[in-house]
């Protein structure tokens, strides 16, 4: 099992790992901060730097075989270390931590939009959330005000952990219609915005909604009978 500091650090940049095994599919280390796409998160991209100082371009990280395996994808082209061979997993930082600002933004979202969630994405410039909810239900100024009004409050966020036991004992936990978080792992991941939001994520995010900045919302849309989009920006 490979160590995922991200999911206890979302703020680690780099880690010293072992390499231990190569495929088509990607590398696979012992442990790792670049976290693989899921839940609506984009998996990261940096560069592994040798011993001899060379690096190894990652342009993305996915998924692998069992629950703490990631896949760090090398640029086409790049040659790739060996099994056995230590590196240094380094992120690019800024993308990561644009897409941390945004995750913590949907969460709110989810607090001031009282409706299920259909489905979401977070990327660099946007992230969105569709909601099942009548569309005069969204009034973009009145979600623009509630947003940057939790993001003033400077609301702690933190990560932690709860049983399958007490996920299923508070059903109203997950707010997602299509998705329904792992269970039988030891553990569910879930996020806590104090006194804002709590439900199950396993992505990253801020440490304090301050630090997710103004937000705008770019657009409102119909996606389909029940679907009801909400895209946000950074002003």
């Amino acid at each position: 099992m490979a160590e995922l500091i991200f999911r206890e650090d979302s703020y680690a940049r780099a880690c010293m790992a072992r390499v231990v095994a190569v495929t088509s599919a990607g590398l696979e280390l012992d442990r790792t901060v670049f976290y693989p796409t899921g839940g609506g998160q984009p998996g990261d991209t940096g560069h592994l730097r040798r011993a001899d100082g060379s690096i190894v371009r990652i342009a993305g990280a996915v998924k692998g075989e069992g629950a703490d395996a990631v896949l760090h994808q090398p640029t086409a082209g790049e040659p790739v270390p060996l099994p056995g061979e230590e590196v240094e997993a380094v992120l690019d930082w800024e993308r990561r931590y644009r897409h941390m600002r945004f995750h913590t933004a949907l969460h709110l979202l989810c607090a001031v939009v009282p409706a299920p969630v259909t489905g979401g994405h977070v990327s660099e410039d946007k992230a969105r959330l569709d909601f099942d909810i009548a569309m005069e239900g969204l009034v973009k100024e009145a979600i623009e005000s509630g947003l940057n009004r939790l993001v003033g409050e400077a609301h702690p966020v933190r990560a932690r952990w709860i049983s399958d036991a007490e996920l299923d004992a508070r059903p109203e936990l997950v707010r997602t219609m299509s998705v329904q978080p792992p269970r039988g792992l030891g553990g569910v991941r879930v996020l806590e915005i104090d006194g804002v939001d709590l439900q199950p994520c396993g992505g990253t995010h801020v440490a304090n909604t301050r630090e997710v900045g103004e937000l705008a919302v770019l657009r409102i849309r119909s996606e389909g009978a029940r679907n009801r989009r909400v895209v946000l920006g950074f002003v």
